[in-house]
């Protein structure tokens, strides 16, 4: 039998841990029970006489706890113990008691259901030779194996009154035969109406409309139907973090226990803390909220609200477009009009169950669960992964992961940023290392056990494993390395999943295994150390140094440099496609060339470093900073043009990308450079705008959106313009007996005025116009016309002087 993780639990019984694992087969859920378990965690055998006195002063029975040596060593090189306990809740108190006698403990955060799988080398998918019974599956012996699930999936979306203590409705949404085009819909939607409420208002409801009389029956007849369904995963927006509190809050007010886990287990719902998500415990299913699914597959968004995701990706979006007239809206379509609010609550179920589909975000998660360990419904989750990957393969080199917090402290730099030369071009070529840090990693044997080896070796007398140099007094093991092989065995991984053109595995993999840098300088990484991350950075500033010397002594300028990518200007003159295509294509195969020869000669060492030509812009403008000589960085446009000849206008950071400029200094950023780039007159662009902005005849697109990332009551010292239009407009809503919008944050549409800013919902008037001409026309035309010896001011000096 195969099957796929879900969800992963431990219990403390009388007998040991159950570690309880929710699979998907192909025959069904089955729970995977494996019984009479340990926690473990290491020491220094140094210290096993102290924490065993500790220990036994607690009284715990002796059965609960051993010691015991399996020939593992710590991180100092010293013999390490293991310490197993019978009992999750006692093990956490008794490592917190050896902490605060300052043993150093090891890995003692590992929870015992992800340490069984990763000891077994299990990601996500595992294979046993035993049949389940019943549905259950007990003390089977499992090990890895390659299984892709077909994981079936409802989309929830609920409605509420405006203070969430009272829900109006419950839709979902899902098809039959998942996975197979043009399926009939599955659709249901739970309305809450009272006795009280008129009856004709509800003659007209859509036919797949349940009508509930009270909240109990609106949420029992709601859990009956999804235990019946069955499904493996629940996707929504905001799902835990909204609808899911209140599904909880509302059935515990209500005395109904949601048994929406499998097994008949209640569900349970609980707040985050600080940077910690909201959590559910939901036992054989999995929750996933479309949100922060979508930010760990790196999709990015000026906003991930559900009405801009919908219109990027499916051109539709909900049908109520303000946010701030959402809340009162829904209350008057229940009042008045609730087959309307039927509508409105399942189209949002369609919305999450189409973006799911058209970002292929479930073969995503799967990807990344059998790749890394990671659960499905995890956020985040680096240093897991990494720990995953890692830890196995450390202890059968034979040691421990070190204690949190104990390499070499210290800042390590970012990524090397060179400074621009700014101007104008023809014919800029980028050349593009590919992941630079894995190869870095790979090249160099970058590695945590690595880096302590390659310390310990280099005073050993007659040492054959002469240590490769890294940075801030680094040395790196040759022969003894972990990561090196990790990153080889994922690149080659990704190579076949780009082949096989499996856009969700290999962007699973590039995330992986760029997370390795990430992750090793990370201070809450159990591996951190600064050597380790500057032994990265440092090296990647020498190679985009070196690569830029390289280009010029062969008479090309290196106009900017950026983490693993160098700019080359090739000159202004005429040059057909073909050349550009050869001579970039030539320039990488020489550099690749030198890289390997050196680092042989050199190091010793066989490079993975590989240049590849990766762009061509046949228009190129690399900005100053603003009021100043000085070339920017991270900002620049051009037109680039594909092998094929087709080209298009890029803009990177420049205010056609940034969400704080309005559409009036977009439009005519996109249009001025459009000109810049085709040698087209731009005066005629410039100078009617003017005229029309100062008449109002674009005031709709004089409109600045800003987020408030925190509730509008802490901003207290500094207070921006997006901050004061948000004030006045609490206050007109408070006026107006309107419910409050941006008391909690979220986004803000104001305009400036001659009497400051003013949120676009009270119909602002008296526009202030030179403020749009001098921040927003003046900047985006002083970003690229000095470069043609002409600038705002003398445009509008010439335009004075006609009159």
């Amino acid at each position: 039998m195969k099957g796929f993780v879900l969800s992963r639990h431990s219990q403390d019984t009388d007998k040991g841990i159950n570690l309880n694992y929710w699979l998907a087969t192909e025959n069904g859920p089955v729970c995977l029970r494996q019984t009479q378990q340990e926690a473990v965690c290491f020491l220094p055998l140094s210290q096993q006489g102290q924490a065993q006195k500790l220990m036994q002063s607690m009284a715990l029975p002796d059965t609960m706890w051993r010691f015991q040596s399996l020939g593992l060593k710590t991180f100092q090189h010293e013999p390490a113990v293991a310490l197993y306990m019978s009992n999750h809740k006692f093990f956490q108190q008794v490592c917190g008691l050896l902490s605060e006698a300052n043993i150093s403990l090891m890995e003692q955060d590992i929870q015992p259901q992800e340490r069984y799988l990763m000891e077994r080398f299990i990601s996500a998918s595992l294979v046993s030779d035993a049949p389940p019974i019943n549905g259950v599956l007990a003390d089977a012996r499992v090990k890895s194996c390659e299984y892709t699930p077909a994981i079936k999936t409802v989309s929830l979306d609920i409605e509420t009154t405006m203070d969430g203590k009272t829900i109006h409705s419950i839709a979902v949404y899902s098809t039959e035969n998942q996975g197979i085009e043009n399926q009939s819909p599955v659709q249901v939607v739970w309305l809450h109406w009272p006795a009280s409420m008129p009856k004709e208002n509800i003659k007209d409801l859509p036919q797949y409309t349940q009508v509930c009389a009270n909240e109990r029956q609106l949420l029992k007849q709601f859990s009956q139907w999804l235990l019946d369904y069955n499904p493996d995963a629940i996707i929504g927006w905001a799902l835990v973090q909204f609808d899911f509190q209140i599904l909880c809050a509302r059935a515990r007010e209500l005395g109904v226990r949601l048994r929406l886990g499998r097994g008949g287990e209640e569900i349970r719902w609980r707040a985050g803390q600080g940077n910690r998500p909201a959590k559910l415990y939901m036992p054989g299913r999995v929750a996933l909220d479309g949100i922060e699914v979508m930010r760990s597959a790196t999709w990015q968004f000026e906003s991930f609200s559900l009405e801009n995701v919908a219109r990027q990706l499916l051109g539709r979006g909900k049908d109520i477009t303000k946010p701030q007239d959402r809340g009162e809206e829904i209350q008057r379509m229940y009042r008045e009009d609730p087959s309307s609010l039927v509508s409105y609550n399942l189209e949002d179920c369609r919305l999450v169950w189409d973006i799911f589909i058209k970002a292929n975000l479930m073969a995503f998660l799967i990807e990344r669960a059998r790749l890394t360990g990671l659960p499905m419904d995890r956020v985040g989750g680096s240093s897991q992964a990494f720990d995953h990957l890692y830890l196995p393969r450390l202890h059968r080199q034979g040691y421990v992961a070190p204690a949190f917090a104990s390499g070499q402290a210290g800042d390590s730099p970012g990524g090397f940023v060179m400074d621009s030369k700014p101007g104008l071009y023809r014919n800029v070529l980028v050349l593009d290392f590919k992941s630079l840090y894995p190869s870095i990693i790979r090249s160099f044997k970058i590695d945590p056990l690595g880096l302590i080896q390659g310390l310990h070796n280099v005073g050993v007398a007659n040492n054959v494993d002469k240590a490769i140099s890294g940075y801030k007094g680094a040395q790196f093991s040759r022969n003894q390395s972990i990561l090196p092989d990790i990153i080889a065995e994922l690149w080659a991984a990704r190579d076949v999943a780009k082949a096989n053109k499996n856009t969700p595995l290999s962007t699973s993999i590039k995330i992986v295994m760029n997370s390795c840098y990430g992750v090793l300088g990370s201070s809450v990484c159990r591996f951190y150390d600064q050597r380790l991350a500057s032994s990265i950075t440092l090296r990647g500033h020498a190679i985009l140094n070196q690569t830029k010397d390289l280009i010029q002594q062969q008479g090309m300028q290196v106009i900017y440099g950026d983490t693993d990518s160098v700019f080359v200007w090739l000159g202004d003159e005429a040059i057909s496609l073909a050349k550009v295509q050869a001579k970039g294509n030539e320039l990488a195969k020489e550099l690749n060339e030198w890289w390997s020869h050196h680092l042989k000669v050199e190091f010793d060492l066989k490079s993975y470093l590989e240049i590849e030509f990766e762009t061509y812009f046949s228009r190129f403008v690399m900005p100053t900073i603003r009021g100043q000589e000085t070339g920017s960085k991270k900002r620049y446009a051009g037109v680039t043009v594909a092998p094929d000849g087709t080209s298009k206008m890029l803009f990177k950071g420049l205010e056609q990308v940034r969400t704080d400029w309005t559409k009036l200094a977009k439009d005519l950023q996109a249009q001025l450079y459009q000109r810049v780039f085709n040698d087209e007159p731009y005066l005629d662009l410039i100078k009617p705008l003017l005229t029309q902005v100062r008449s109002g005849e674009l005031d709709h697109k004089l409109v600045y959106r800003k987020r408030l990332r925190r509730p509008l009551a802490e901003y207290q010292k500094n207070v921006p313009p997006h901050v004061q239009a948000a004030r006045k407009a609490e206050a007109w809503r408070l006026e107006n007996q309107l419910p409050s919008a941006y008391a909690n944050g979220g986004w803000i549409e104001y305009v400036i005025t001659l009497t400051g800013p003013e949120p676009l919902e009270m119909a602002p008037k008296n526009y202030d116009y030179e403020h749009y001409i001098d921040r927003q026309i003046e900047p985006v035309v002083d970003g690229i016309l000095p470069f043609l010896n002409d600038s705002f001011a003398s445009i509008t000096e010439r335009q004075l002087g006609l009159f």
